[in-house]
């Protein structure tokens, strides 16, 4: 009697489960597709290395991040690199440190917005992914990034000092390349990307409540009255 009457409360739970699994895989498909194509819209930066080039692809991943979690936003991350390792111009190095750097933003920013989630919290979190992001790209270019690019491609540290110092003269050795270019081109690709989430955020935030509200199985109502879509 008592597994009969259980059984319609596991079934339903069964549902939402399978429910919320869809819906995270959906979601993440859309998102995935939409870095990938922002990829390609590749801007170069004024006074940076010629390989340094801004694109717009890590926003729908932090969305993805702000959205279903961290972990789902490293995931998109992952599969958007994937799908374009067939079109690198770089041997996989550059969609390694894409990886690398952008897991660590959209990281440090979805682990903060799930204690802070609001439009203030969003703020804090990709403050703080930014510095996270800034500080930690150094020691990632600096042993494994440049290094690859010797290894794998031959191109020699002098050679890269080289192509730096034509577009920005204060770049003079493996220092300088690191706190002169990566780290003001991290700070910008950050900010930029926060900025515009940021000012997208009343409109996504529907699609964000939505999905926590579906894969979560609970309602989000701590979004307070001047932050909520």
């Amino acid at each position: 009697m008592s597994v009969s009457s259980n059984a319609p409360v596991g079934l339903a739970d069964a549902n939402s489960r399978r429910k919320a699994t869809i819906h995270r895989i959906t979601v993440t498909a859309i998102l995935t597709a939409m870095a990938f194509i922002l990829m390609y819209l590749e801007v170069p930066l004024p006074f940076m290395p010629p390989f340094l080039k801004f694109d717009f692809s890590e926003i729908p991943v932090l969305v993805g991040a702000f959205a279903l979690g961290p972990v789902w936003g490293i995931v998109i991350e992952l599969l958007k690199n994937l799908i374009h390792l067939p079109f690198s111009h770089t041997m996989g190095i550059g969609e390694l440190s894409n990886f690398i750097t952008g897991s660590l933003f959209v990281g440090v920013s979805g682990l903060v917005y799930l204690k802070l989630h609001t439009r203030k919290g969003a703020a804090v979190a990709m403050a703080v992914g930014t510095i996270a992001l800034a500080g930690i790209a150094v020691p990632i270019n600096a042993y494994i990034t440049l290094p690859l690019y010797g290894t794998v491609m031959n191109f020699s540290m002098e050679a890269i000092l080289g192509a730096s110092a034509k577009v920005n003269p204060l770049i003079k050795d493996k220092t300088t390349l690191l706190f002169v270019a990566f780290v003001p081109f991290n700070l910008f690709k950050g900010i930029v990307v926060s900025a515009i989430t940021f000012f997208v955020y009343k409109p996504v935030s529907k699609l964000i409540h939505k999905t926590r509200e579906i894969t979560r199985g609970v309602k989000d109502e701590t979004e307070p009255e001047t932050g909520k879509a």
